[in-house]
């Protein structure tokens, strides 16, 4: 499973005193697995519109990860990457900014963006 990400939300405490009460019950182990199982449900709930929605806008699902290593591979293959993206895409330290402007056209992603601040900021004319 990938890397979480935290989140913080905001409960209004009657909400808050029912989730506590299924888990002094026994049906949570405790308050995030109550809240991880809810937001499981809703994804299900919702799975033909996530499709439909990444369908449309020509999205990958999952986790990418490029380094220095492959970004120069692609490189020298003449090759610019147009990187579309529902989920993780992380960008190694080895990356200079100049490398990463070569070799990447565009970044659409929906979702998390790891890079340092130095490429994030040569890539921000290309990201969307």
């Amino acid at each position: 499973m990938p890397e979480a990400e935290k989140i913080t939300i905001n409960m209004n405490v009657v909400d808050l005193g029912k989730v506590d009460l299924l888990v002094e019950e026994g049906f949570y182990s405790n308050r995030t697995d109550f809240i991880r199982t809810a937001i499981r449900n809703q994804l299900n709930r919702h799975d033909d519109e996530v499709r439909t929605s990444m369908s449309r806008r020509e999205l990958a699902i999952g986790v990418i990860s490029y380094d220095r290593a492959e970004l120069e591979w692609h490189a020298e293959a003449g090759e610019r990457l147009n990187i579309a993206l529902t989920g993780l895409l992380s960008i190694a330290s080895d990356v200079s900014p100049e490398l990463a402007r070569q070799t990447i056209q565009s970044i659409k992603i929906v979702g998390v963006f790891r890079a340092s601040k130095a490429v994030k900021d040569a890539l921000a004319d290309r990201t969307h």
